[in-house]
């Protein structure tokens, strides 16, 4: 498939999940949730629904099914390592706005996990000839 189209796929279903995400997050810290434990029930969400659609769509991935899961959760628990210590570093140590702080890594973990998944997760198997 080529890049432009995979990009193009990879953020819809980025900016439609992240979207009703992010409603989500700011929907339970408004509720008194705590920002990390309210960004971690997001993240999780988010990786269960993306997976699906990336596979199918996205990537158009016809390997095995296992493996790309492994990966792909292997990829997201990077990304939430990055994301949760920004929110500890940025917003519990240096008193930033946790709303702008998620935003921002909406943006960067999106980029880590774009290359992750083209490059890693949903990589087509080599032909055996």
């Amino acid at each position: 498939m080529v890049l432009t189209t995979q990009i193009l796929r990879f953020g819809i279903v980025g900016l439609v999940s992240n979207a009703v995400l992010y409603g989500l997050y700011i929907l339970a810290t408004s509720m008194g949730i705590q920002h990390t434990v309210a960004m971690t029930a997001v993240f999780a969400l988010g990786v269960l629904q993306t997976f699906v659609f990336n596979r199918r769509w996205s990537f158009a991935y016809r390997g095995p099914h296992g493996g790309a899961m492994l990966r792909y959760l292997i990829s997201y628990a990077a990304a939430y390592a990055v994301n949760l210590t920004a929110m500890l570093l940025l917003v519990d140590v240096e008193g930033f706005s946790h709303r702008v702080v998620q935003a921002v890594m909406v943006v960067v973990v999106a980029l880590f996990l774009f290359l992750a998944q083209r490059l890693w997760v949903f990589r087509s198997p080599p032909i055996s000839v």
